[in-house]
């Protein structure tokens, strides 16, 4: 499968560039996919730099990158740690994120990622876990369901399209593509089909993929992975994802507390590299459309 089938990667130049990378240091790519953005840094190493390109779905394996400068590992970030550990690394020098979804997944018709295509609801990027689009549209209460689509989907109407849900897997099983289509349709605005219901969709699929919590996983574990001057840099889709980036980098922590010593210097472990979000240029969301709501935050660790 080759790399512009699976994925086109999003700001490549400028995450490169904000890596800031070393030829013989040590790096991260915490959502390896198809590849692109992993093997522009290993272009950039020599023998003593090496990279880690995590990806828990298995597909992405057939992309590896042939180097002994790489390591494929097929692990959810969230282990970022303890692999690091398993391998004998003490720190990194950069760790880059791209947390959007890999037009693989969109575009493979079996997997649920998209309202395009009729198929099975599942949504898992790890094909090994228990929890899929059909169990949360079946067990979850009209409460969550709707807790869901509002934090996760930003959706004005999640209470109504919670009620709808659950009325209809009442008849009968929501499993499919076309059955939950069916179901949230005539409370989706005409005008807005497509953005609300690919909201729909981004909810489903960052509750099945714990998406928030394994986010905040890696943040936090990036202050003990990262080498003093190492950097961090996180693409993020949406709002959500993007507050919990920017108060982190910002503060240390998620809620964007501020905290100051007593002589008003603010403590926080990073040092922002650019303070103005990067956002694509007109030319690649015209190459790449589905780049168009990416936003790049780069900081380096004090």
């Amino acid at each position: 499968m080759s790399e512009n089938v699976y994925h086109t990667p999003a700001l490549y130049d400028e995450c490169l560039a904000g890596l800031n990378i070393k030829s013989d240091g040590i790096y991260v790519d915490a959502t390896f996919g198809g590849g692109g953005h992993s093997r522009g840094i290993v272009s950039y190493l020599d023998g003593r730099g090496h990279l880690y390109g995590f990806d828990q779905d298995i597909d992405a394996y057939a992309n590896r990158i042939d180097s002994p400068q790489f390591t494929f590992v097929h692990s959810n970030f969230a282990y970022l740690s303890n692999f690091m550990r398993y391998y004998h690394v003490s720190y990194v020098d950069g760790i880059l994120a791209d947390l959007g979804v890999s037009f693989h997944h969109f575009d493979d018709e079996t997997r649920g990622f998209s309202f395009r295509f009729d198929g099975d609801l599942d949504m898992r990027m790890n094909q090994s876990g228990s929890l899929d689009a059909k169990k949360v549209l079946a067990e979850y209460s009209e409460e969550r369901l709707a807790d869901i689509f509002y934090l996760y989907g930003e959706l004005k109407n999640a209470r109504r399209l919670a009620a709808a849900i659950v009325k209809a897997r009442s008849k009968a099983e929501i499993t499919t593509v076309q059955q939950l289509l069916d179901v949230v349709r005539p409370f989706i605005k005409p005008a807005q089909e497509k953005k609300e219901l690919a909201q729909v969709f981004q909810a489903l699929r960052i509750e099945v993929n714990d998406e928030i919590s394994v986010l905040k996983a890696l943040l936090t574990q990036s202050l003990k992975v990262l080498r003093p001057g190492g950097r961090l840099a996180i693409i993020t889709y949406h709002s959500l994802e993007d507050r919990l980036v920017k108060n982190f980098f910002r503060s240390g922590n998620f809620e964007g507390k501020v905290e100051k010593d007593f002589f008003g210097k603010v403590n926080t472990p990073f040092q922002l590299v650019n303070n103005k979000v990067i956002v694509p240029s007109d030319e690649e969301v015209q190459r790449n459309p589905r780049s168009r709501s990416a936003k790049l935050r780069i900081a380096q660790k004090l």
